[in-house]
């Protein structure tokens, strides 16, 4: 497993690491609702944009520690709706893609290498999402506000008749949803990444 080596861990790192956290916060206020794909609920952001580029620049743990700064900031400023849950599968679901991402790109920093490690970590963070939002994200909210999971389905239901259950709700929105997600963040970060990491690696 890659980790921050006490070489890299020092002063210019940390305030770096701060600042992508700090813009990824503010990403977060920057969402979109898809309502042709997915339930309004269902808002789409690029706040995991400054940890992808992390993760690249720095190494993929940089990208871990920029997800859990992002959702620290938004529990202490924002506040949770969720009690926490969501910012917890928040940051469980952007680290797998940042770490994966980083990690297959920082052992052999080439353009191929990134293709491969962005698509890799969209495969893992709609596996993870799509697994945390069945197990526990979609019945803690429908528990939180009393509601039925069927109430949500419902609501999926609205957009594609084919949503009937929660398990169709994860494969024909959620699955989709965090695919086009990861295709959005990948082709943003192969766009800048270049133009950026020469400031993170000053």
């Amino acid at each position: 497993m890659y980790t921050l080596s006490k070489e890299t861990w020092n002063t210019k790192t940390m305030v770096k690491i701060s600042v992508l956290g700090v813009i990824s916060f503010i990403l977060m206020f920057f969402e979109i609702p898809l309502p042709w794909l997915a339930p309004t609920f269902m808002k789409i952001d690029i706040s995991d944009l400054p940890a992808l580029i992390g993760s690249f620049a720095i190494g993929p743990m940089a990208g871990v520690i920029i997800q859990l700064l992002k959702n620290v900031l938004n529990v202490l400023i924002e506040g949770s709706t969720t009690g926490g849950v969501g910012e917890l599968a928040n940051f469980v679901v952007g680290s797998a893609f940042a770490y994966t991402a980083g990690f297959v790109y920082f052992k052999k920093k080439t353009f191929n290498r990134a293709v491969l490690g962005l698509v890799l970590g969209t495969i893992m963070m709609t596996i993870v999402i799509t697994l945390a939002n069945y197990f526990i994200m979609f019945p803690f909210y429908a528990k939180l506000f009393g509601m039925e999971i069927q109430t949500l389905v419902d609501m999926g239901a609205v957009i594609n008749k084919n949503i009937v259950d929660l398990k169709s709700m994860m494969l024909i929105a959620v699955v989709p949803f965090n695919l086009l997600k990861g295709i959005i963040l990948t082709a943003i970060t192969l766009l800048i990444y270049k133009r950026v990491s020469p400031i993170l690696h000053k």
